[in-house]
């Protein structure tokens, strides 16, 4: 009798843990890191062109902490490198974010051409250099996405990239042997506009309201291309989007039922054992 009440007792604490990690991860607020309550300024980013590799394409980020949206631009040059090309603009903090409370990065974005743009994220970062002062490659963990053509300031579009979605490359190529992202020291994030071998050149501009770690997703789903073996960004317009999971409610609901459920079993079933051992004794 003492073990299955033992048993019992243990499998609701279980189920009650486990409920109140999920309640609480997908009720923490999203953790702006650029723009919202995090004022976007232009000294906390540079340019990181393909003018390092004699390339000509350059990029820009148009920013103020007056401005609510920074606006990443610039021209993509593919004929100097034959094909090739890229540009970018990177963090320059000096900084280690502890990103691991999140599941993944959301962007809010307002307005762009419909091209392919990647996000970039390292958690290691080498000393610059000491030949040419420049920072010297290293893994990045790379995201593929497109905007949709409808994107306005009007109807912004919010979408979630997992982890688990982002790709280890070196040098523009996967890397299968890199170590997992380790999410609590995050050192660097970039956007990047590139040729996706001389599949896009020229002007681009990509409008971003803000950048934050988040646990929110969404059951709307926006399908990009590029290189992504993953698919299915999360994507919404932001006007019915009220900063928390559609999901959480009725999982906590469903969860909390769950446990009710046991706790019932494990209370009627301590109660018949109880009567059956007093009966026991008194006869």
């Amino acid at each position: 009798m003492q073990a299955s009440l033992v048993s019992s007792v243990l499998v609701t604490f279980l189920l009650c843990s486990q409920t109140t990690k999920v309640m609480a991860m997908e009720s923490k607020k999203d953790m702006a890191l650029f723009g919202g309550s995090e004022k976007w300024n232009a000294d906390d980013w540079t340019s990181s062109d393909d003018r390092v590799r004699g390339g000509k394409s350059q990029s820009y980020l148009e920013c103020s902490p007056e401005n609510p949206v920074a606006r990443f631009y610039g021209n993509l040059d593919i004929t100097t490198l034959g094909g090739a090309g890229f540009a970018s603009q990177r963090t320059r903090k000096d900084v280690a974010w502890d990103l691991s409370a999140y599941e993944g990065i959301r962007l809010v974005v307002t307005k762009s051409e419909s091209k392919h743009y990647t996000f970039n994220v390292k958690d290691t970062l080498l000393p610059l250099d000491p030949d040419t002062g420049r920072e010297q490659a290293s893994i990045s963990y790379e995201y593929d996405f497109q905007i949709p053509e409808n994107a306005t300031v009007s109807k912004k579009g919010e979408f979630f990239i997992p982890w688990d979605s982002f790709n280890a490359t070196y040098r523009g190529r996967v890397k299968e042997d890199a170590p997992k992202l380790n999410t609590t020291s995050i050192k660097q994030l970039s956007v990047m506009m590139r040729s996706f071998f001389g599949t896009q050149e020229g002007a681009f501009s990509l409008s971003i309201e803000s950048i934050s770690a988040s646990n929110s997703r969404t059951k709307e789903t926006f399908a990009i291309g590029g290189s992504n073996e993953k698919r299915g960004l999360p994507i919404h317009d932001s006007r019915l989007y009220n900063g928390a999971s559609p999901l959480t409610l009725q999982r906590a609901v469903l969860m909390c039922f769950g446990v009710c459920a046991v706790g019932a079993v494990v209370y009627f079933s301590s109660r018949k054992e109880l009567r059956s051992f007093y009966t026991k004794i008194w006869k």
